[in-house]
């Protein structure tokens, strides 16, 4: 057998933007992921002949995931979507005031709410986020924003630009600052979903040298002396390895190193809150009511996009939607959310059942596994283990301020350059062949 170099556990995009990073600087590298394709979270899941994402899932246009995959050279074919839409308040809808004019004739504002929504959106730039420290959003918005009602719009802002809704341990400038990139960017809706991504990494990857091996659970990463020996997998083969970049979450990482409660990845564990969301998707027909194309609630945690007004995700011509319910930490209600989410597609497109022609609900799906919040006790957890030599974390979770995929993009390419360094440095072993 081979030995390794290096290994990355998890084939979603973290993976393949850290497996092709170490590839590409000349090092032999082996992707392990367990189920039977790589992407994860990152698939999109053809439904008669339509793709859906699982969530979301818009690219934000100056994100590091965004630079990351532009400069591996990914095509990013789709548009940004238009911002003009509606607020779901008390039960009823009113035009979002998404512009000046629809800011000026808005009825769900006062005209001193109308003046500090104003101020408070073009003052965004002008914040130092680093000075907020552990400020909460709830704390920064309580002090910063009088207006009830522009509260309710800027938590509704906060709520769709990091799919979160937990604003009693949000730290106030990571969100604020992805409000900034999502209001100056925008967001880009991908042609094909972002199945589109992935297969563009994997092959990619496989350009790079990277040996991707599916269906391939690992059950330990061994170490030996402080340093990682290798990893272990399912079938009880020892995968030796000098480094191993592991893109699991804080949980999965902590089950598979032996001592683990000696190391840093004890705090990673105890201090992750992950963020879940219940989401409607769904291939209609066509849209019941044609001009109702993206909805906000203020006084509910939803979220309404017409997908296929800015990409291609189907065959056939049917409209791709999609419908999220951001829930708080710890909430879980399958069936009262899937009841929730029917009786607002009701709302907003009435008959919508009877043109469904492809349908997906997730109870609860992980939007990350952690996220910028006081209580953490490592404020940038990652890229090294430090009680582990060769080991190295990275993933949604293993942010330093970014959110989303942004996290997972950066966090990949801080795990490859610290690794490459480390190599350099002579602080790992050099890859040789230990059998036949």
């Amino acid at each position: 057998m081979k030995h390794a170099g290096t290994v990355v556990i998890g084939g979603g995009l973290a993976g393949l933007l850290a497996a092709i990073e170490t590839a590409k600087a000349g090092r032999p590298v082996v992707l392990l992921e367990k189920s039977s394709h790589t992407g994860g979270r990152g698939i999109s899941v053809l439904k008669n002949g339509a793709r859906l994402n699982l969530g979301g899932h818009a690219l934000y246009r100056g994100g590091a995931a965004f630079a990351a995959l532009r400069q591996l050279g990914i095509k990013l074919e789709g548009r940004a979507p238009s911002t003009s839409g509606e607020v779901i308040w008390k039960n009823g809808l009113a035009p979002l005031p998404a512009d000046p004019l629809r800011l000026l004739t808005s009825k769900l504002l006062r005209f001193p709410g109308k003046i500090e929504l104003g101020r408070l959106l073009t003052g965004l730039g002008k914040i130092n986020f680093a000075a907020l420290g552990d400020t909460t959003l709830r704390e920064w918005a309580e002090r910063e924003v009088r207006d009830p009602m522009v509260r309710h719009l800027f938590y509704s802002l906060c709520r769709t630009a990091t799919y979160s809704r937990d604003i009693d341990f949000q730290l106030a400038g990571a969100v604020l600052q992805q409000v900034q990139l999502s209001l100056k960017e925008g967001v880009l809706y991908l042609d094909g979903g972002w199945q589109s991504i992935i297969d563009q990494l994997h092959a990619l990857a496989v350009r790079s040298g990277v040996a991707i091996r599916t269906s391939a659970g690992v059950t330990g990463i061994a170490h030996e002396g402080g340093a990682v020996q290798g990893v272990l997998l399912g079938s009880g083969e020892l995968l030796p390895a000098d480094s191993v970049i592991s893109t699991l979450p804080p949980a999965d990482n902590f089950r598979l190193v032996e001592g683990a409660e000696h190391t840093a990845l004890l705090r990673w564990k105890e201090d992750a809150r992950p963020v879940t969301a219940a989401c409607l998707d769904l291939a209609l027909n066509r849209l019941p009511v044609e001009n109702r194309q993206f909805v906000m609630g203020l006084d509910q945690p939803l979220f309404f996009s017409n997908h296929s007004r800015a990409a291609k995700l189907s065959d056939n011509g049917t409209v791709v939607t999609h419908l999220i319910k951001y829930n708080a930490p710890g909430e879980q209600d399958p069936r009262g959310d899937e009841a929730l989410l029917a009786r607002t597609m009701d709302m907003l497109h009435p008959g919508w059942q009877q043109e469904t022609a492809a349908k997906q609900f997730l109870p609860s799906i992980t939007v990350v596994h952690d996220q910028p919040h006081i209580g953490r006790r490592d404020r940038k957890p990652g890229p090294a283990v430090p009680e582990i030599r060769g080991l190295y974390v990275a993933g949604d979770w293993a942010c330093h301020g970014e959110m989303l995929a942004d996290a997972a993009a950066a966090s990949a390419g801080r795990a490859a350059a610290q690794l490459l360094k480390d190599a350099k440095a002579g602080l790992g072993r050099e890859p040789e062949l230990i059998g036949s």
